[in-house]
């Protein structure tokens, strides 16, 4: 196929600048906090329409014509962008239908995650009816169906037995079942933490606009089995492998894993082996990601190639380059969509076929304007990747592997032939994205591995070469699984030891995003192909990311950071040198906790050594992130009023809190109010009586944390404490106020300007509970609660300017809570 000729240098400038308008007019239209209407952008779109025809036809400036072609691209990359999300906006459920029981008609339309507690799937509804009547529902749904008695909650009458009869799981649930069930729903709602994952984008991506759960108590429907489908083959497909490499595989983490490459189910692997991967940095070959996808199709063009080589005649009828390329393209987008058809693996199959259709056009773009498209054409489709991680890395690891290597079209002595040249070659590629990406990492992540350019120099060919051929194999022949699971322990027993090395992993404080580009800046200069003298100028550039530190407060100040972390305590405390943290939120099943998915990321992203952690009550919602938080917090000292038979006992002796142990940090006084010696001796004593109470204060301004006492304890208070000491600005309400807390003599005595109250969004104990928000309000006392405002940020030094997580970046994909 003969080459294209490349059109003239401006012109290319110009499709460039076009190009990159685009992408610039769909980034900003991910700012905005609300939308327009659908006819604001619809005219957005005819306006670019009519722009780009003034463009094309008239024989304008060189430069006005690149100023209009920007304009005329990001307006159309703005208006599409916006009108997408208008009608996707139109499906959302509707606010009356929250919290009530909807007996609903789907197909189970991913594989199903179980867990100790339940069962996890996606629905696409097919039908929805309310006290009789139809109603309309989002097309697709996260549903929950829980074991036991969970989803009866408090108020179920009937016998226990009969419950939990109806309650247990069926003994499986297929893709493709058609199954017609009785859902309590809510809207999309996730935690909002500093620097954390914003799961309502990640649902807004899947096309997910609802959650629910299974209402199987003696007073609901069973759930009733209808059909097996078959309107999504693929999955089952997908399922019954799982189940054979689970039945053919006995080591359960080696399964797991095997199960990520072969189906894509990353939640199979266990959250331990997700942390190891982590440090090592190896986490993108077990997971299906861009980089996975792309060394996938690499694989598969080469043995392409190989094959059709052998053939003469098919090297007439299609020359062998082509043939490698087409074929690399459609068996990694076959293997993607097997494996699950995420939207990272979506994103890079729609990238390879951009290149790989330019290429075989016969055009030969310079790599920038190559790179360029292919990000526009993923834009176009997902514009939301823009605030994905995943995009980042990808893209910026592409880019700088085309502008220092083939991109660039020279030859180095990497290149040479044979087995030693790739090797060599391979090495240098990993090394230049290692420099490459830290910096961005860094400001994506708040850490890196340091580990991470040696584990993978092993574990990119070991898992390329050796472990995913044999895991895909296994689907032919079972007996290669064990095989793969063999090769797999391996490479983990190295990975382990890495890991455990002190300096494996380097953690700084999450850098403002002017800092972070320059270290991505600094980073593109290091490994350019320049001379070095031009090369070490990309050093200054990197030290904003290395020795960015978070604000802290001043001397004889402090700060309170209520975390969102549902239903449950977690108040992270810093004076100017110190840390505590007052509660470590709930558990929400073996592999997932307060802890692991907010608080350690939180602490990683603002840098922050704990002195003290503080566990008020055994509860679980109070204790459950507790684990990771002292894993990772290994200096640490454990305050709390648990019982030493507690099993968090045996992580790190905890000493016990007791009215008057008092301390000073930095100028800030700490107090514990509650409990009494004494009270350790009551054996009938409840949890939530043995709370720790804590009272902060520097002189000005107070705040008291008071875990879930109730009001015996609040009289008890009330009456032997005194009013100098109980008297706070800040009071975190008792028992994410429950009716059996907050007595009016309790908030009279401490009389808070601000109450801070830490609940779940729609929680199933309706805290806080309407009695306690007259009281509040009849008392003028501000109130923040953690659904309407995320995590909530309070400063001493001015207390009238507190900040609310949700509220900061809002955007129209968020959740507006009534």
């Amino acid at each position: 196929m003969q080459s294209q000729p490349y059109p003239s240098h401006r012109l290319a400038q110009v499709l460039f600048a076009a190009l990159l308008g685009f992408v610039l007019g769909a980034g900003l239209q991910l700012q905005q906090a609300a939308l327009f209407s659908w006819q604001a952008y619809a005219s957005i779109v005819l306006l670019d329409l009519v722009l780009y025809a003034f463009v094309a036809t008239k024989n304008i400036a060189y430069g006005l014509r690149m100023g209009l072609a920007v304009v005329a691209l990001g307006l159309l990359g703005f208006g599409a962008t916006g009108w997408r999300a208008t009608v996707y906006l139109g499906d959302t459920l509707t606010p009356s239908l929250e919290g009530r029981d909807v007996r609903v008609t789907g197909v189970v339309a991913n594989l199903p995650q179980r867990n100790e507690s339940g069962l996890r799937f996606r629905l696409e509804v097919e039908a929805a009816v309310l006290d009789g009547q139809a109603v309309h529902v989002p097309p697709l749904m996260d549903v929950g169906w829980y074991g036991g008695a969970f989803s009866a909650g408090p108020a179920v009458v009937g016998d226990a037995a009969s419950v939990v009869a109806l309650n247990r799981l069926p003994a499986d649930v297929q893709a493709g079942e058609r199954w017609d069930m009785t859902l309590r729903l809510k809207a999309p709602h996730g935690s909002r933490n500093p620097h954390g994952f914003d799961y309502e984008l990640w649902l807004w991506e899947q096309g997910v606009q609802a959650t629910g759960y299974v209402r199987a108590t003696a007073r609901d429907p069973v759930p009733v089995r209808l059909a097996q489908t078959w309107r999504h083959p693929v999955v089952l497909a997908r399922q019954t492998v799982r189940a054979r490499i689970y039945q053919q595989v006995q080591e359960r983490p080696f399964a797991g894993m095997i199960a990520a490459l072969v189906v894509g189910d990353q939640a199979a692997i266990d959250r331990v082996d997700w942390d190891v991967f982590r440090s090592t940095g190896v986490a993108h070959l077990v997971s299906i990601s861009g980089l996975h996808i792309t060394m996938f199709a690499w694989g598969a063009a080469w043995l392409v190639g190989w094959l059709w080589r052998r053939s003469g005649r098919l090297c007439i009828a299609l020359p062998a380059p082509s043939a490698a390329l087409m074929g690399g393209v459609l068996l990694a987008t076959a293997y993607a969509v097997f494996s699950g058809w995420g939207v990272p693996a979506r994103r890079t199959c729609l990238m390879l076929a951009t290149v790989a259709l330019l290429r075989l056009s016969g055009a030969r773009w310079p790599w920038p304007h190559v790179w360029m498209l292919a990000c526009a054409v993923v834009v176009a489709v997902d514009p939301w990747a823009l605030l994905q991680a995943g995009f980042w890395l990808s893209f910026v690891a592409v880019g700088v592997l085309f502008a220092t290597d083939s991109g660039a079209g020279h030859a180095d002595s990497t290149r040479a032939s044979g087995l030693r040249g790739k090797v060599l070659s391979g090495l240098r590629e990993q090394w230049v994205i290692t420099v490459a990406l830290t910096p961005l990492t860094l400001l994506l992540f708040g850490q890196v591995s340091v580990v991470g350019l040696v584990a993978n120099a092993l574990a990119i060919p070991w898992i390329t070469l050796v472990v995913t051929p044999l895991a895909m194999l296994g689907v032919l022949v079972p007996g290669l699984w064990d095989v793969a699971a063999g090769a797999i322990g391996w490479l983990y027993a190295y990975l382990q030891w890495l890991a455990a090395w002190p300096w494996a992993v380097i953690t700084v404080a999450v850098p403002p995003l002017w800092a972070g580009a320059a270290g991505v800046l600094g980073g593109a200069v290091l490994v350019m192909p320049w001379q070095w003298s031009v090369r070490a100028l990309g050093v200054p550039l990197l030290l904003p990311v290395v020795l960015w530190r978070a604000p802290l407060p001043a001397a004889g100040q402090f700060e309170l950071l209520a975390a969102d972390i549902g239903q449950g305590n977690a108040v992270l405390v810093r004076t100017a040198n110190h840390a505590l943290l007052y509660d470590a939120g709930p558990r929400f099943s073996l592999e997932s906790d307060a802890g692991h998915r907010v608080l350690v990321p939180l602490l990683q992203a603002l840098h922050t050594r704990l002195d003290t952690l503080i566990l008020s009550h055994r509860d679980m919602d109070h204790v459950g992130g507790a684990p990771a938080v002292l894993t990772m917090q290994p200096q640490a000292e454990l305050l709390s009023s648990m019982e030493t038979s507690n099993p968090l006992q045996a992580l790190r002796p905890a000493q016990r809190c007791v009215t008057g142990q008092h301390w000073e940090w930095d100028g800030v006084q700490f107090d514990i109010l509650h409990p009494q010696a004494a009270d350790y001796d009551a054996a009938a004593a409840k949890p939530n009586a043995m709370s720790c109470v804590l009272r902060i204060s520097n002189g000005e301004q107070t705040a008291l944390l008071v875990g879930d006492i109730e009001q015996p304890q609040e009289a008890g208070l009330v009456a032997g404490v005194g009013a100098s000491m109980l008297k706070a600005d800040v009071l975190l309400v008792p028992h994410h106020g429950s009716k059996t807390s907050s007595s009016a003599e309790f908030l009279d005595a401490v009389a808070p300007r601000l109450a801070i109250v830490q609940s779940g969004y729609r929680n199933r104990f309706g805290h806080p509970a309407p009695v306690v928000s007259a009281r509040l309000v009849a008392r003028q006392i501000r109130v923040v609660d953690s659904p309407h405002c995320g995590a909530y940020t309070w400063q001493s030094w001015q207390p009238q300017n507190g900040a609310c997580t949700r509220l900061q970046g809002l955007r129209y994909w968020h959740h507006h809570v009534p």
